[in-house]
């Protein structure tokens, strides 16, 4: 079977990922203690949004699971809660004082030899960005020799970073990389950083940022956390001119911002929430209106941006307010945080939740990862109970679905797959009108199929039958199904946090219609 995996998997990558896995595990880059060059210096900023408060006094605060400090690679609590640790996001939650911040900082420097998470790439670029910050906010606070003791830590941090870069994962990883990079390159005044930087920036943001202004990766987490941290770059460059050239590249930035915040207009609802798709959760990223406040402060205008490449759609009218999917998984060759959800879809009534992801929870390759990222978790149908997409090992996806769309209108999206292989095709049409959002569903053999709903908390079912389904919110009219089953379920808005839930099963044979209103 992992073979099978594996070998659906493999072909997906690129070869620079697979050159990449090698060189890394034959030559392991350590940690040397270098001199910071004397040509570092503070740099200038506009405000920028703070930090979730995550660390007071000894207690530290990540993914909704609170404990006491005991090490750098604490691992009770699993692999990303110990990298939330080493990011240090600490330094920038408001009212972190010089002091405590200076301590944390003095912690880290002195616990580095034994540290070998905090080494690991991505926290040295997410922690660089944080130190930085803190240097910057405290900077005539800060005695000389213990400047010099930060600013060569954190120097040689980012050399190890720049032989580290992430080329063997790609993706969002590479970008946050280049981010920090850019970052550190006007702190330590060093052309020669600045100049990769740049040149990998142009790359990864004109491949990475999509026509309608969405990362490629789906996920509207991720979309905002990258866009908030391209508005700190922005940031830090437009008020530090340093190098030849430096307009050109904060005209591109500016640019691929205002793309984003398009998109994130787009595909926000009307309370300015995100919807919950692919690795989504709420409490990591910043809202939406702290982006577009954080996006004034730097005088950066944008007009809302339709979605198209993305695969998302918008359907609304007064009373409804969909968001659906109809894109393949994207990036290909990273589809880390993609889940087997073609079809999926979020809908509210009177902008209240009704149909809602199942959301995520854990990044620990577990059961429940497994099944976070599985089809049946989501509002869409399954085939003999088979995913429509491989997904696999925690960030891994095998064989995936292929979708063709073929109606495309404001009110109304049609679109086919063909992930369920020798099964048959789904096919699925999305309608709205004042009254009622409805789904039709057709599967191209006479195999048995389900469509997977999973009501909102709070949502009561009252009664229901295999052509009808009362709540307390709305009411599901069905046409075609030969069985309606009821089970208890959880969803997960927020990291390690559950909310009990109906999920709705409808068994159906060739087509199936349901009518929300």
């Amino acid at each position: 079977m992992q073979l099978k995996l594996l070998y659906h998997t493999l072909p997906h990558l690129r070869p620079t990922q697979l050159l990449y896995q090698l060189k890394y595990k034959l030559m392991r880059s350590a940690y040397i203690q270098e001199v910071a060059p004397s040509s570092f210096r503070k740099l200038n900023y506009a405000a920028f949004p703070a930090k979730a408060t995550c660390v007071e006094g000894e207690g530290c605060t990540f993914l909704n699971i609170k404990d006491t400090f005991t090490s750098w690679n604490d691992t009770r609590h699993g692999a990303l809660w110990r990298y939330n640790l080493n990011y240090m996001d600490g330094l920038c939650q408001a009212g972190m004082s010089y002091e405590e911040g200076a301590e944390w900082i003095e912690r880290f420097i002195r616990d580095l030899p034994d540290n070998r998470i905090g080494l690991d790439p991505y926290p040295i670029a997410l922690r660089g960005i944080n130190w930085i910050k803190f240097i910057c906010r405290h900077y005539t606070s800060i005695q000389e020799k213990q400047l010099n003791r930060w600013v060569d830590s954190l120097f040689s941090q980012y050399r190890l970073l720049e032989r580290k870069l992430e080329f063997h994962l790609l993706g969002n990883h590479l970008l946050e990389d280049v981010y920090s990079l850019s970052i550190a390159s006007l702190f330590f005044t060093d052309e020669r950083m600045y100049r990769r930087a740049s040149r990998l920036l142009r790359r990864e943001l004109d491949e990475q940022i999509l026509p309608d202004g969405a990362h490629y990766e789906q996920s509207p987490m991720y979309h905002c956390i990258l866009l908030d941290r391209l508005l700190d770059v922005y940031n830090f460059s437009v008020h530090n001119l340093r190098f030849g050239g430096q307009e050109n590249l904060n005209d591109f930035l500016r640019e691929k911002a205002r793309m984003m915040l398009g998109h994130l207009a787009a595909i926000m609802y009307r309370d300015h929430s995100i919807p919950l798709l692919n690795d989504a959760a709420y409490g990591i990223a910043p809202e939406p209106d702290e982006l577009f406040d954080y996006a004034r402060r730097l005088g950066i205008a944008w007009e809302t941006i339709p979605m198209g490449a993305c695969g998302y759609r918008k359907l609304e009218n007064e009373r409804f307010e969909a968001i659906v999917d109809v894109g393949n998984i994207t990036a290909s060759y990273q589809p880390g945080h993609s889940h087997a959800d073609t079809f999926n879809y979020e809908l509210r009534i009177n902008e209240q939740p009704f149909i809602v992801d199942t959301g995520i929870s854990t990044y620990d390759k577990t059961p429940r990862r497994q099944y976070e990222r599985s089809t049946a978790a989501h509002n869409t149908v399954t085939i003999d109970g088979k995913d429509s997409s491989e997904v696999w090992g925690g960030f891994r996806v095998g064989s995936r679905a292929k979708v063709t769309l073929q109606k495309d209108l404001p009110n109304e999206v049609e679109a086919w797959h063909d992930g369920f292989g020798p099964l048959g095709k789904h096919h699925r049409r999305f309608a709205i009108n004042p009254n009622r959002f409805e789904i039709v569903d057709t599967v191209s053999t006479h195999r048995e199929a389900d469509s997977w709903l999973h009501l909102a908390p709070g949502v009561t079912i009252i009664a229901h039958s295999p052509t009808g389904i009362i709540t307390n919110k709305g009411r599901i009219e069905i046409s075609g199904a030969s069985e309606v089953e009821i089970t208890e379920g959880q969803v997960s808005t927020r990291y390690n946090q559950f909310s009990p839930s109906r999920i709705v099963r409808i068994r159906f044979t060739g087509k199936l219609m349901y009518r929300i209103g």
